[in-house]
């Protein structure tokens, strides 16, 4: 639950708590999550130690360059912090309902228009955080250099010494020397990216506008945004229509599916351990054959 210093510190900000207790909230697999009542309404307040901050600010400097795209709707970010013996992100409440297949082919066109905004090179302007692993960042003007050096090398790295065994180490090693076969030449642009695009982070109202949260942002292949909302579903033919329609995908799309979505198996397998190492080195297996 917040502290008190942190109740000051929205005060402050114009969030002024009800005095109804705070509730825990699903959702909080990273941060703790409570529903926070306000004079003004409900805010979704996550919370970490101090030592947490930089993730919590990482994510709302993603939630706000998505709310600046004037593409997708995002919750409105209110006060963000350190308090106490608490690091804060108040959020706007956003009260979601199921999810219509009008909600999914809205969010397909809205993707497709996040995507078109457009930078001079592939990263951030500053590391970020996928889970609660750091994410780098740092600035190339080569997709595929940036791929594999900030995204599969730097995360095959950490699996090694999370003990992910020689097998997935020698495999990995194998795909960073020849990814460029599943490019053919094709020409990438830097999209602005949601980076964690799976059917847990977004939702949509009763009204049926889609919203997305948990954002870990930076410039790179839209391709990586659509082939993690294939990895553990939650999206359905209305989304994918919807985007086809909008912006139709490059030939050989199929074949790089595996591919990214072997960057979130690998965070999966580092962030919560052995479940995901056959996953893992079947999927190098599958990439290599």
């Amino acid at each position: 639950m917040p502290d008190r210093e942190v109740l000051a510190d929205l005060e402050r900000a114009g969030i002024v708590a009800s005095g109804q207790a705070a509730r825990a909230v699903a959702g909080g697999s990273i941060s703790r999550t409570v529903r926070l009542e306000t004079n003004g309404g409900p805010v979704l307040l996550k919370l970490e130690s101090p030592d947490g901050a930089d993730l919590l600010a990482a994510e709302a400097e993603s939630l706000e360059a998505l709310r600046d795209s004037a593409s997708v709707a995002v919750p409105a970010v209110l006060a963000q912090g350190i308090a106490g013996s608490q690091a804060y992100l108040a959020l706007q409440w956003i009260e979601f309902r199921s999810k219509s297949p009008a909600a999914e082919r809205r969010l397909g066109a809205e993707l497709a228009l996040l995507h078109r905004r457009m930078a001079s090179d592939f990263g951030w302007h500053r590391d970020n955080y996928i889970g609660r692993t750091p994410q780098p960042n740092d600035r190339s003007d080569e997709w595929l250099a940036f791929f594999r050096d900030r995204r599969l090398r730097y995360q095959l790295g950490l699996a090694r010494r999370n003990g992910v065994g020689g097998e997935a180490c020698e495999l990995g090693a194998a795909l960073l020397a020849d990814l460029e076969r599943f490019f053919d030449g094709r020409s990438v642009q830097p999209s602005l990216l949601h980076g964690d695009l799976w059917g847990g982070n977004w939702g949509a109202t009763a009204g049926g506008t889609p919203y997305l949260f948990d954002p870990a942002s930076y410039f790179g292949d839209r391709e990586a945004d659509l082939a993690m909302t294939r990895l553990f579903g939650g999206f359905g033919h209305a989304f994918y229509e919807a985007y086809e329609a909008a912006w139709p995908l490059d030939a050989g799309w199929e074949r790089r599916v595996e591919l990214y979505n072997l960057y979130h198996l690998l965070n999966h397998f580092n962030l919560f351990g052995g479940m995901y190492r056959g996953q893992v080195v079947a999927t190098l297996r599958g990439l290599l054959g």
